[in-house]
């Protein structure tokens, strides 16, 4: 009986002690809050979204690109510098400032008559929302905007005034994954250009459209990219196949050629995109 007596009560204090222990050691998972879903879709490179569609808070990028095309009688030689955050999720801003510089084309040999000045293009300033994320069709849809400050031709801009005019670019976008490696993407929306001391707008409309493949268990891919834009009745097309190489873990190169359509303007372009996303990992 005093054995039995002395078991139970040792038994009862080691009981009493693992629950002190897991009373004093709280379970924190159940406190992490739960990220919102977000689905992997490839994003074209010459005209990129605001953010990753779904982009989840804190996320950031970095984008250096540069690119070269022949406009018949003379060569444009464009270079931006971008940076996209997310301060909530879903939510995308981006900061961009561009800049076109132009030199002679050695293939046409005629006066440099129509040759653009060289131009820091814009401050470019961008939101966009991603309202639908949708797991089962594998789906998101987005609205967004982008506001941009026009700027003076460089040998002008100490003459006249800083700012040429301000242009605003209303969007939305849907992509859609199909099976686990194809990707497709519509990117569409008015721009509207009011040009000071003008009255009346000067509008126009584009289409972009792409499809990608991703090569399976990493994040580079080959696709294709068709900007469309219509203005005045008529209608200018570029196709632009491009690919995406992983460097490292969150930097990245986006290779780009333009082909278009119609030679009315411009003949082959090329273009490259630097990305680096501080603190990529995976979701």
């Amino acid at each position: 009986m005093k054995r039995t007596f002395i078991s139970f009560a040792l038994f009862a204090a080691i009981s009493t002690t693992a629950m002190a222990q897991e009373t004093a050691i709280p379970d924190t998972t159940q406190h992490q809050p739960k990220r919102p879903l977000k689905l992997d879709h490839a994003e074209p490179l010459y005209i990129d979204l605001i953010r990753d569609l779904g982009a989840h808070k804190d996320e950031k990028e970095w984008n250096i690109g540069a690119g070269m095309t022949d406009n018949l009688s003379y060569d444009r030689y464009e270079f931006l510098v971008e940076y996209e955050w997310a301060p909530i999720d879903r939510l995308g801003l981006e900061i961009e400032v561009p800049v076109s510089v132009y030199t002679t084309n050695s293939k046409d040999r005629r006066p440099e008559v129509n040759r653009p000045s060289d131009r820091i293009e814009s401050l470019k300033l961008a939101a966009q929302y991603t309202f639908l994320v949708n797991d089962r069709f594998k789906t998101s849809m987005a609205l967004g905007g982008i506001t941009e400050f026009e700027l003076m031709d460089l040998d002008r801009i100490r003459r006249d005034d800083v700012f040429q005019g301000i242009l605003f670019n209303p969007f939305l976008v849907a992509a859609k994954k199909w099976g686990s490696n194809f990707h497709s993407l519509i990117y569409t929306g008015p721009r509207l250009f009011n040009h000071f001391g003008h009255s009346g707008l000067e509008t126009s409309y584009e289409i972009n459209t792409s499809a990608h493949y991703m090569i399976p268990n990493s994040r580079n891919f080959v696709g294709l990219e068709v900007n469309k834009e219509m203005q005045s009745g008529h209608m200018d097309m570029v196709l632009r196949p491009q690919m995406r190489l992983v460097i490292n873990e969150g930097l990245m190169i986006g290779i780009v050629t333009g082909i278009p359509v119609t030679k009315e303007r411009e003949r082959m372009s090329t273009f490259l995109r630097l990305i680096y996303e501080p603190g990529h990992r995976k979701h």
